[in-house]
């Protein structure tokens, strides 16, 4: 495998990489020629600099899959019914496939090296404590790493020392291992992590509340594989077991203003943010955000870098919010419709707060940033996004942003999604449940954001699957829902995917200019017709399969030999 080979050798010779700049005051790394690896490693605050880049830097490539997978694919963002991840029809040429998977490679390969060096370079004067807290962060985040692995590509070959591969030369024959043994080694990795984090970190890092919440995904997601019409009970109670310790012991509670969660400054560090990527706004590439560029419409930055007028949520996800864009009045009932899709007039007091704040309106005079509107499904996307580069990335981080550049972190996994984990994983094969404890997570979820929500006395897994999709959409996380589903019920993933619409509206653009009527703005229906289970795994990349004939989909996998773990 061409991109595992070439990423494992950056890791060894960058020597943790330590060029790559700061994120915040925990994220300080030292300049590259500073220290040779033999040198380094010789106190606490060294080795904390050794895992700091785990958080953001080898990430950066992944965040265009991550949208597109995530909720492309999930039928929550319309790219265009011509696009591969649209329409189902992705090939292993796709550039940004291929990049995801050099991404998640990268992290194990920057997550075994921190390990290892740990390990072996630490000196005398580096507590116990440190060593501990570095190589567990270093475990949830290759733990994470292959859990997007497992679930974007199935079976896969675990690698769990880069030198012993780099050594034996080996890279290129590595085989697939199976999915069961990807999970148990995902598992007992994060196992591991939770004995040597810390029930607290400094803020930002990830400590065993983190791990536990994780660990909770998954079990739950493991516990339909290899299954049929029904999960694995065993799972479900590790799933249910792991997000008690959350729910119960953490003494987190949910952020009460749902849309406080995705501005910097209150969003960054907020404690219901478990697991999130941290960036930097610098002249340092792959230490930034960059889905701003990607998602914000053209002109709305006030750099001339974003290019999203043509891309945003679907009408199927609208409907699922009770909005529709033919309509002139909002409901607003959910509070996080507002905060997720921006639909003709909203407004937002944190975008252009330098004049007021932001309208969607295409009316010229009134439309502050001079954005442009254009997407045919009537919404575009709010999460992601700071705004202004000055007028709101510094009000919110104290500087500028730059071009294709933002220091708002990207988060991964929050408390609501724990919550409704341990719904679900209570829930368990049951049609329905009125346990109290499901029951007290989930409606605290939906209060939090529907003001006149009545608590409910029973809920299905269609209730708490739908609740995920409203509260973690566009990041990039519904996809994963269908895939933990297609598991043990792939009729139902498969008949969900092809009744939403994934279509746009004609002259929806003429209706908001009042040159059409509101009679003329209909469908142009789009579904997916997705018949055969492939559909569920993506391809691997072309230059990974002509470098490695193992990875073929014909070639089986093989079992993993855990005798060779240390744990």
């Amino acid at each position: 495998m061409k991109n595992i080979l070439k990423y494992y050798k950056v890791v060894i010779l960058l020597l943790l990489a330590f060029s790559f700049n700061a994120c915040d005051e925990f994220l300080d790394r030292p300049t590259e020629d500073t220290y040779t690896i033999d040198s380094f490693y010789k106190t606490d605050e060294q080795c904390f600099q050794a895992a700091n880049v785990l958080y953001n830097a080898p990430w950066y490539d992944f965040q265009r899959g991550f949208l597109w997978i995530g909720d492309v694919l999930a039928g929550n963002m319309y790219l265009g019914t011509d696009n591969g991840y649209q329409n189902f029809n992705l090939t292993s040429s796709n550039e940004d496939l291929t990049n995801a998977a050099n991404s998640l490679w990268l992290v194990n390969g920057h997550c075994n090296a921190v390990i290892e060096n740990i390990r072996t370079k630490a000196g005398p004067a580096v507590s116990e404590e440190t060593k501990n807290t570095v190589v567990g962060e270093a475990m949830v985040w290759k733990s994470l790493a292959y859990f997007y692995l497992v679930r974007i590509w199935g079976a896969i070959p675990i690698v769990h020392s880069n030198s012993a591969i780099i050594g034996e030369g080996t890279a290129t024959e590595l085989k697939k291992n199976t999915v069961d043994d990807v999970y148990e080694y995902i598992v007992k990795t994060l196992e591991y992590a939770v004995t040597l984090l810390p029930e607290q970190n400094k803020p930002g890092r990830l400590n065993k509340t983190a791990a536990y919440g994780l660990l909770a995904k998954v079990y739950l997601t493991r516990s339909g594989w290899g299954q049929s019409g029904s999960r694995n009970q065993a799972h479900l109670d590790k799933a249910k077991e792991y997000a008690a310790m959350v729910v119960n012991e953490s003494g987190l509670t949910l952020e009460p203003e749902y849309s406080n969660l995705f501005r910097i400054s209150t969003g960054n560090n907020n404690p219901e943010n478990l697991i999130s990527w941290r960036w930097i706004a610098s002249d340092q590439w792959t230490s930034q955000n960059s889905l701003q560029s990607d998602l914000a419409l053209n002109g709305f930055t006030g750099l001339n870098d974003s290019w999203g007028t043509w891309r945003g949520p679907t009408i199927d996800l609208q409907f699922a919010f009770d909005e529709d864009a033919r309509n002139d009045e909002r409901n607003n009932r959910d509070a996080r419709r507002k905060a997720t899709l921006m639909m003709r007039g909203d407004f937002y007091p944190y975008f252009w707060r330098h004049v007021g704040g932001f309208t969607a309106t295409w009316d010229d005079e009134d439309n502050v940033a001079g954005a442009t509107f254009g997407i045919g499904t009537g919404a575009n996307c709010v999460k992601h996004i700071v705004g202004h580069f000055e007028g709101d990335h510094k009000a919110e981080a104290g500087v500028p942003a730059r071009t294709m550049a933002t220091d708002l972190a990207t988060h991964i996994l929050r408390l609501a999604d724990v919550y409704l984990i341990y719904a679900e994983a209570i829930l368990g094969n049951n049609e329905s449940t009125s346990d109290p404890e499901a029951l007290m997570v989930f409606n605290a979820v939906r209060k939090r954001s529907i003001a006149a929500h009545e608590n409910v006395s029973s809920i299905t897994f269609e209730d708490i699957f739908k609740e995920r999709r409203l509260e973690l959409a566009l990041e990039c996380d519904n996809w994963y829902d269908f895939v933990r589903l297609h598991y043990y019920k792939p009729q139902l993933a498969k008949q969900w995917l092809n009744n939403q619409e994934r279509g746009s509206y004609n002259n929806i653009m003429g209706y908001y200019e009042e040159e059409v009527d509101k009679a003329d703005v209909t469908i142009e229906s789009f579904k997916v017709n997705i018949t055969d289970d492939l559909k569920f795994t993506l391809p691997f990349p072309e230059v990974d399969l002509a470098m490695n004939p193992n990875l073929r989909s014909d070639v089986e996998p093989v079992p993993f030999d855990f005798s060779t773990l240390e744990y």
